[in-house]
């Protein structure tokens, strides 16, 4: 009861320390320590790690909103992650995104337009139509907050994927080389339309991108935080927007 009390008392307090402080435009997650979350709650079964961190995700987003961030990207798994790991983990963490996350986002009281990233062809027939239906469902007019989807993602390969769409559209090998610049380049990737990220959080305590928005995180501050993430708090996500609105951006220079 008491560490409830000090805990909500702090949580008002950084959310104080926060108004009228500059805070990102779009914040990029890798949600990673979901098995070795459950390893250290004492569950049989690391691989339940993953219902919780789909079901955290509607609660973090809830923290955007009331933080006026628009524009979220949330890392769900990489091209390795699907085809590399363990067949039966795989089916689970698939189950786990068509039950928890595309179903809630489909509901008619969710503010976030649904936007895909990655080789979908990677994904099980089931998972992929579900995403698609929430992708379509939640698509309209007027404003909306954005929640981008990296699945079946791997930065390199976007890459290549956004020349080598750029190369089929030139008339001529010629004519590409001669018109190839980044901006052309950025209009090609998965996440063509969206901002680049302004704060990239990644949880679990490990400190490197993995492959994560390469060409658009390239100028983005980033905030590791030691807590896997079904235990990520509002204070953890709070400290993050307290360290991004302490900075000064420099963009390369």
């Amino acid at each position: 009861m008491v560490r409830s009390v000090v805990y909500a008392v702090y949580a008002r307090r950084l959310l104080a320390r926060l108004a009228g402080a500059e805070l990102p435009r779009h914040v990029a997650m890798v949600m990673d320590g979901n098995r070795r979350w459950a390893r250290q709650m004492g569950f049989g079964d690391p691989r339940v790690g993953h219902r919780y961190g789909a079901e955290h995700l509607d609660e973090v987003l809830g923290w955007c909103a009331e933080a006026g961030i628009r524009h979220v990207t949330v890392f769900v798994a990489s091209v390795d992650n699907v085809r590399k790991r363990d067949a039966t983990e795989v089916g689970n963490l698939m189950r786990m995104i068509e039950d928890v996350v595309a179903e809630r986002l489909r509901r008619p009281a969710s503010p976030w337009q649904v936007h895909l990233a990655g080789r979908l062809d990677v994904l099980p027939d089931s998972t992929r139509h579900a995403l698609k239906l929430a992708e379509e469902e939640t698509r309209g007019p007027g404003p909306a907050s954005h929640l981008t989807i990296a699945i079946g993602y791997d930065g390199r390969e976007e890459i290549v994927d956004a020349v080598r769409s750029l190369l089929s559209e030139a008339g001529s090998l010629d004519e590409a080389l001669r018109t190839l610049t980044a901006d052309r380049i950025a209009a090609h990737l998965y996440t063509s339309g969206s901002p680049d990220p302004d704060l990239v959080i990644r949880t679990s305590g490990e400190r490197r991108m993995s492959g994560f928005l390469l060409w658009q995180a390239a100028y983005s501050e980033l905030y590791f935080c030691d807590v896997y993430w079904p235990g990520f708090r509002k204070v953890d996500f709070l400290r993050a927007l307290r360290s991004y609105a302490a900075r000064h951006r420099r963009f390369g220079a």
